[in-house]
């Protein structure tokens, strides 16, 4: 549906963005160790709430294998601040309300919902490796399930 979509060894388009906390926060923060990138189009929605509990209870099997997580979102910061605090979440959520990084990545764009063609957030979930380059990429996944499915291709 969009073109600029990333495939495996392209290098991962960088990105500066603010934490729930207004903290700035760059993929290259992250050069020298494995992060997980996923974007998701709304805070507290069921779906959205679904797949980061299931970060966050996988959170710590994750950086066992040292996996870091960021989740990335069109929200501002206070209403990832009210997300991370009604969850619990202890991994970082990056607000992108000008969509640049997600379009950057081939997550903001047409997409079916409700069999209607519409503009949104396309859930994506990457893997960047320690160079900075998509080792994987996946486009469209579940909210439900996504995760072990992702700890399984993995191998965590």
């Amino acid at each position: 549906m969009t073109d600029n979509r990333l495939a495996p060894g392209d290098i991962a388009p960088d990105f500066t963005l603010p934490d729930a906390d207004g903290n700035e926060v760059s993929l290259s923060d992250y050069r020298g160790r494995k992060v997980i990138v996923y974007f998701y189009p709304a805070a507290s929605t069921p779906g959205c709430t679904k797949q980061a509990c299931d970060f966050r209870d996988s959170l710590t099997e994750l950086n066992e294998a040292r996996l870091d997580v960021v989740g990335i979102s069109p929200d501002k910061p206070a209403k990832l601040a009210k997300f991370r605090d009604n969850e619990g979440l202890t991994f970082p959520l990056l607000s992108d309300p000008e969509k640049t990084t997600l379009t950057a990545w081939g997550a903001f764009g047409e997409k079916k919902m409700y069999g209607k063609v519409v503009q949104g957030v396309i859930r994506s979930t990457f893997l960047v490796d320690e160079d900075g380059k998509v080792e994987v990429a996946q486009y469209n996944v579940r909210a439900t399930g996504h995760v072990a499915k992702l700890r399984r291709d993995l191998s965590v």
